[in-house]
């Protein structure tokens, strides 16, 4: 739960940038004429932007050890903000005409304190009322699939094949204190795994300054430590004032629910996002 942000988003970028260098050269060693590929795609083409994101996200657990359950609501219980802008980084290139590959990475990270007014449950460990808590949540999610476009005219159609790998931090402790003496307790949660990935897209040029899209993705996984499914979807506009360089505005919405197995008491995390998210674009 110590990691910073920052190193995230240096990741991040440092991927890109090796990405865009590695693969950049066999992009542009194309036939640059584009007779026959659609206005609609670029050779390589990458998003740099913000989901700002209404939450609602509940955590559930339960315990066969110690007979006892509770669902605790990050925006209800402990008074999480309802919208957060979560940085979100797309890359997308072709291998010829019709082919390619797409690559996807954005990170929830919340945090938030506040005294119980009542108590609550959090994997199996009551923690009182009138403690003080801190409550952590950090899901990070990357997918990369290798994508079939059909069509060559204004609009083409998408499927993509590929993995997704996602990540589960979270922990409530409570701080106490009771004839001068200070407890604390609660639990933490952390782990990950890896899921195929089903994703559909849509492209329609306007003209070469204005686009229209729509992505669709799913991951789905039956069993392991972390299983459950991840449903993304969005729909956009760009503008490209320069030839290069654009915009990008959209409305996405994406369904989190998974289920970890633990030896002593199982977790449900049920997230749902939605909002608009904005981007620079650029496209080569």
């Amino acid at each position: 739960m110590r990691t910073r942000p920052h190193r995230y988003a240096k990741a991040t970028a440092g991927l890109a940038i090796a990405s865009l260098a590695i693969l950049g050269a066999a992009a542009h060693a194309q036939d640059s004429s584009k007779k026959s590929q659609s206005p609609a795609l670029d050779n390589i083409s990458v998003w740099v932007g913000g989901y700002y994101t209404n939450n609602d996200t509940t955590i559930g657990a339960n315990t066969g050890i110690f007979n006892t359950s509770g669902d605790v609501n990050l925006e209800d219980d402990l008074d999480f903000k309802k919208h957060k802008t979560v940085p979100r980084v797309r890359l997308d290139f072709l291998i010829g005409e019709h082919q390619g590959f797409s690559f996807d990475y954005y990170e929830v990270d919340r945090s938030h304190s506040k005294t119980l007014s009542e108590q609550i449950n959090f994997l199996g460990n009551p923690i009182a009322a009138s403690a003080r808590v801190k409550g952590d949540l950090k899901f990070t999610f990357g997918s990369a699939a290798y994508k079939w476009w059909f069509g060559t005219g204004n609009d083409v159609f998408g499927v993509g094949l590929g993995a997704a790998y996602y990540k589960v931090q979270a922990s409530i402790y409570g701080t106490a204190t009771v004839a001068g003496q200070t407890f604390t307790d609660g639990s933490a949660s952390d782990t990950n795994a890896w899921a195929p990935n089903l994703q559909l897209g849509w492209r329609h040029a306007f003209n070469d300054q204005w686009r229209m899209y729509f992505n669709a993705s799913g991951v789905k996984r039956n069993g392991g430590s972390l299983n459950g499914h991840i449903w993304d979807a969005a729909l956009g506009v760009e503008w490209f004032p320069w030839q290069n360089v654009g915009f990008g505005a959209e409305y996405a919405y994406t369904k989190i629910k998974l289920h970890q197995d633990k030896r002593n008491y199982d977790l449900d995390l049920d997230m749902k996002l939605n909002g608009p998210a904005a981007y620079v674009r650029f496209r080569f």
